[in-house]
């Protein structure tokens, strides 16, 4: 045991904030699962609890098995993943809907391990880090839009429409994470623009083919087309009732909250444990613990910002902000969605929320941001790229 913390590595600061985060989760975790148990009828709260206790132990071992590898090893990784998270993606397309009513296309059963595995959430990841590669690759020439159109673009919105029958959260967050990245890696912002209305004429025409077809498409889309509606239209209150509870949580948790455990709304408010987690962590530690929560992941967004200033390459530099963004953007979706701010998402808040695949590729992003902050293993991954000083985070600057 000594021997591995002897061997951890790189930004200190986001290994302390990842562990925190874990620590803390335990607490509100073990509150809200009371909800699974007393009203779903699903296990027991401790069970609940050992299973996100063993969730997240796996996930600090993919921390550190991640963080050991060199930075420059992921262009080819990413070469390989790709291809297989498209497969596995259609895959869970395919299964459609069970006959119970339930949705199955965004899951692979794991019936030994006890859980389900969701694709979209390692092919986000895969896709941030296989369009880190390609800016790395054309950092040196005028990009074209056509030259871009298949070993950039094709890619992305395959997966972006894999994702988005049974995902649109999901699918939404890493399209606008592909611009983002695309911003900082200097591709013209014509180019860009025109992408993003071909995004939108193409989502356009999928509700409204959605709408026309039913059939054609899981029952999954007319969850996220209701939840938008019900949004737009906050008058609905049956509609609105996971969010009616959890402001009704927020509102009771007053400044210093009820105290751990004791909350109420846990026991009304679905996905207590997951989705709506932030709400049950208001109520119970007050805007104090809500503030102080979301300053957590503000200050992980500036390590990850440091780390990638500090980074020897374009493709680190890349990387990091490609798969260290969306964590934080994550959480203040989860945040915004609790005060209403956002329609339901379904997206979980990154190291606290329980639930295996999301935080296993949250741990998978976190490892890679630690190797391009690991400085014992930067000049292997120099002898592999060029160095160049070409920071993203100027090309910002410069397009502004």
């Amino acid at each position: 045991m000594l021997n591995i913390f002897q061997n951890i590595k790189g930004d200190k600061a986001i290994w302390a904030i990842a562990a925190l985060l874990a620590l803390f989760s335990f607490l509100p975790v073990y509150s809200a699962s009371s909800n699974l148990v007393y009203v779903v009828g699903n296990g027991t709260t401790v069970g609940h609890l050992v299973k996100h206790a063993i969730l997240l132990f796996l996930g600090f071992g993919i921390i550190y098995a991640v963080h050991r590898i060199p930075t420059h090893f992921f262009k080819g990784l990413s070469m390989i993943a790709l291809p297989i998270v498209v497969v596995l993606l259609v895959f869970v397309l395919a299964q459609g809907t069970s006959g119970g009513g339930t949705n199955d296309s965004r899951w692979i059963r794991l019936p030994i391990v006890g859980f389900g595995f969701q694709p979209s959430n390692l092919a986000a990841v895969v896709l941030m880090i296989y369009v880190a590669r390609y800016f790395s690759k054309v950092r040196e020439i005028q990009i074209t839009f056509k030259e871009s159109i298949l070993p950039l673009w094709l890619p992305v919105f395959l997966i972006v429409m894999l994702i988005l029958p049974a995902n649109f959260s999901t699918a939404a967050i890493l399209f606008s994470m592909v611009m983002i990245l695309c911003f900082l890696g200097g591709y013209p912002m014509k180019y860009l623009l025109g992408i993003v209305g071909a995004g939108i004429l193409f989502l356009s025409i999928f509700i409204v083919t959605a709408k026309a077809f039913p059939d054609l498409f899981p029952n999954r889309v007319d969850t996220w087309m209701s939840r938008i509606d019900s949004f737009s239209n906050p008058e609905n209150t049956e509609a609105n009732y996971q969010i009616e509870r959890a402001k009704i949580a927020i509102a009771t948790g007053g400044v210093v909250g009820k105290g751990a455990g004791k909350s109420i709304q846990k026991n009304f408010l679905p996905q207590s444990s997951s989705d709506f987690i932030y709400a049950i962590i208001v109520e119970e530690y007050g805007l104090l613990g809500g503030f102080g929560l979301m300053l957590f992941y503000l200050f992980l967004l500036f390590r990850i910002v440091v780390v990638a200033n500090g980074a020897s390459t374009v493709f680190a530099k890349l990387l990091v902000l490609g798969v260290g963004l969306p964590i934080v953007f994550q959480a203040m979706i989860n945040m915004a969605v609790a005060v209403e701010l956002f329609p339901v998402t379904g997206q979980n808040l990154p190291l606290i929320s329980s639930g295996g695949t999301s935080s296993w590729m949250t741990c998978l992003a976190i490892g890679i941001i630690l190797s391009a902050s690991n400085k014992s293993i930067v000049q292997e991954s120099m002898a592999e790229d060029d160095m160049d000083e070409t920071n993203p985070l100027e090309i910002l600057s410069g397009q502004l």
